[in-house]
């Protein structure tokens, strides 16, 4: 029986209404459903073929600050995507952790209103040892973040 994906994660948050905001605004997440009374909210990046992805409810008990997830990772579909975030994020002022490359994927690491970390990525046909990770400048063009991503390889 083997797993064959990730069905869907979650998160218990302090502010429910900022971080509904945060993951569906921000990140451009569609909100599937809610309740209210039970302070959960159910999102998906493909409404049209998962209910939900990324689950958001209400009574986290640790304290701000406390590490409770390593990551959690958002598929992407090109540079030219990866570089909107970019730029949505500054526009935000959401706090980037790192801009890298692993070789195999480019990504950002960013934290959301509560802290907990993220990161959106393009997955790159290519095998590299892993862990592999140098920051990559985003303030570029399309094509010098590749011709970066490449001198950064060698």
């Amino acid at each position: 029986m083997p797993i064959t994906g990730l069905g869907h994660t979650g998160l218990w948050v302090h502010d429910l209404a900022v971080m509904r905001d945060f993951y569906s605004r921000v990140l451009g997440l569609t909100v599937t459903d809610q309740d209210e009374t039970h302070g959960i909210v159910f999102l998906s990046s493909q409404p049209e073929r998962e209910h939900h992805e990324f689950v958001l409810q209400r009574g986290r008990t640790a304290p701000e600050g406390v590490k409770l997830t390593h990551q959690i990772s958002w598929r992407i579909d090109s540079l030219e995507t990866l570089l909107a975030f970019h730029r949505r994020f500054q526009a935000e002022g959401v706090r980037v952790q790192q801009e890298v490359t692993h070789g195999n994927a480019y990504g950002i690491y960013f934290f959301d209103p509560e802290g907990n970390r993220n990161e959106v990525y393009l997955r790159v046909e290519r095998e590299v040892r892993q862990a592999f990770r140098k920051t990559l400048n985003l303030d570029q063009s399309p094509q010098q973040v590749l011709a970066d991503a490449e001198r950064l390889l060698a």
